[in-house]
């Protein structure tokens, strides 16, 4: 795979619809850790379509859950990147779902690093 230069800006997009297996509380209820997975999920893709390597998240400097998941819901989380170090890539992570009509779910900002790239593999 060829490398590319991380870019401000760059995003990534992941659409998943809840099913009665991420149903976790009464009433069909997702938990909010689902959400931070997706929010996972996404920065793994920004950082593998730029190194070849997975990130690993170092920390959430914010989350914020706005409204309830449940099962049936599609929530689509769209992370972006804002800010490019020698290792670490700052990004900031949005889930909308759109059962019955578009709601932003979640809002967070964390830091992945890269670890491969400090040894310059």
């Amino acid at each position: 795979m060829k490398k590319v230069k991380a870019r401000v800006g760059w995003k990534s997009v992941i659409k998943r619809k809840m099913t009665k297996s991420d149903g976790h509380y009464k009433g069909g209820l997702v938990a909010g850790a689902t959400v931070l997975e997706m929010f996972g999920d996404a920065a793994t893709e920004l950082c593998v379509r730029e190194s070849g390597f997975e990130g690993l998240f170092r920390a959430y400097q914010s989350v914020d859950f706005l409204a309830p998941v449940y099962v049936g819901d599609v929530v689509t989380v769209t992370a972006t990147i804002t800010k490019v170090g020698k290792t670490s890539r700052q990004m900031t992570f949005v889930a909308t779902k759109s059962h019955p009509k578009k709601v932003m779910i979640s809002k967070a900002e964390g830091t992945v690093v890269i670890p491969e790239l400090r040894s310059g593999v």
